[in-house]
């Protein structure tokens, strides 16, 4: 995987680097204007409009890009232009090879080098021995709700602007005659709150206070809240944010693109803010906790941040239907995720059409040692029975190995086409 860092040079650039971008930015552009993505858009616009008529497919590899597109294959030599060939070739890919309904951009995407800064306590993180493993948390500096918080510090974030620009400059001079440079990625960072407050006390103390210390989890959900709306705040006022309702990606993973973004008061030229965005939230993390206390501990602490969106998605990995009563609460609620462990059919009862229905087929459909096309026909079929004249949206995610077989995200994509097609014969 490749990753940005404010220490890649832009200086010294081989020839061939800049011939390899070129070639590739301008296949991106002709992909991005051809008819084929121009009709991809013009669908996920309608889903995301609440007006489908017919469900998206979308196919991520995510992990298993490292199977499909090596990073050892790459041709480029130099660091950073080794990340805008591996972000070209895998936008290529996917329309060329997955030929799933994910809309290819006609823009490079130059992200704000921003440090976030931290809580002021340490915190230790052990990460397994393979990429994409697990990870864990220990020595956690909340251990007493009631004495510890006074520990926490409001994180100081930064940007980056000379070095975050002087890449972008690089890019344009490279190949901003054949594609457009933006400075930015579309923000989705997720209001959720608990995938920061679980490095801080850990999972079992979190669910432990929700019995013994009920009031100081809620003051630590509050300080969080706190703390989430000051670094959105502090994104709006630095003007770092940039529109994601032209983004084939948002939420956890679903479509940006929608004609109910940005703001119908904003004027050209006026900064981009929340109330022109998709926001984002979700809790996995607290599956295992009732739809009550989701009511009384998370919920009423992630509904403000929510409120500051023009649109918002919810939810991950976790199943949502027993907290619905909640969810629905969010307003400006337009697409929400129907994961692998939901109960399609109780979401698909309370969402009908007035929402966009996310739904994640299981992963080990494809990530598996034996690839299962009947088991893969059945999944996607039931999904079609219960939800197919919804506002439907696939999405196969999660996949973090292929077994070395690189047909296998677009073989499913394939027969999610074929049993669509039959189900709307």
């Amino acid at each position: 995987m490749l990753y940005w860092t404010p220490n890649l040079r832009t200086n010294a650039i081989p020839a061939n680097d800049r011939a390899i971008l070129r070639a590739l930015a301008g296949r991106v552009q002709e992909l991005a204007h051809s008819p084929e993505n121009i009709e991809k858009r013009q669908a996920n616009f309608r889903t995301n409009d609440l007006q489908s008529i017919r469900p998206l497919i979308m196919a991520h590899p995510q992990g298993a890009w490292a199977e499909i597109l090596p990073t050892n294959a790459l041709r480029c030599e130099h660091p950073l232009m080794q990340i805008w060939e591996n972000d070209f070739r895998q936008s290529i890919y996917q329309h060329e090879i997955i030929r799933d309904d994910t809309v290819l951009t006609p823009y490079l995407h130059i992200p704000w080098i921003i440090n976030r800064g931290d809580f002021g306590v340490p915190n230790t993180q052990t990460a397994a021995g393979s990429p994409g493993g697990s990870y864990a948390w220990h020595d956690y500096p909340i251990r007493d709700l009631d004495r510890d918080l006074e520990k926490l510090k409001h994180r100081q974030p930064s940007v980056d602007r000379p070095n975050t620009l002087r890449i972008a400059d690089c890019a344009r001079e490279m190949f901003g005659d054949l594609l457009a440079v933006r400075v930015g990625s579309p923000h989705a960072m997720s209001v959720g709150l608990t995938c920061d407050v679980l490095p801080l006390i850990g999972m079992e103390n979190m669910m432990l206070a929700m019995c013994d210390q009920p009031e100081g989890l809620h003051r630590l959900m509050a300080w969080m809240r706190d703390e989430c709306r000051q670094y959105l705040s502090w994104l709006e006022r630095e003007r770092l944010l940039n529109d994601n309702c032209d983004s084939p990606m948002t939420g956890t993973d679903g479509s940006g693109y929608t004609a109910c973004l940005p703001a119908r008061d904003r004027r050209a030229g006026d900064p981009v803010q929340l109330k022109d965005l998709w926001g984002l939230a979700e809790s996995q993390e607290t599956v295992g906790i009732s739809p009550e206390m989701f009511g009384e501990f998370i919920f009423p602490y992630q509904l403000p941040l929510t409120a500051n969106y023009g649109l918002n998605y919810y939810g991950c990995c976790e199943p949502v239907e027993k907290r619905l009563d909640s969810i629905l609460q969010i307003p400006r609620l337009r697409s929400i995720s129907v994961s692998p462990w939901a109960s399609q059919e109780m979401v698909a009862e309370r969402l009908g059409r007035n929402y966009a229905y996310c739904r994640k087929p299981h992963p080990t459909l494809v990530c598996s040692p034996v690839f299962d096309e009947a088991a893969i026909r059945a999944d996607v079929r039931c999904t079609l029975e219960i939800a197919g004249s919804l506002n439907l949206v696939f999405v196969l995610k999660d996949t973090h190995t292929v077994h070395g077989d690189v047909r296998r995200i677009p073989r499913w994509v394939e027969i999610a086409r074929e049993e669509t097609a039959h189900f709307f014969r």
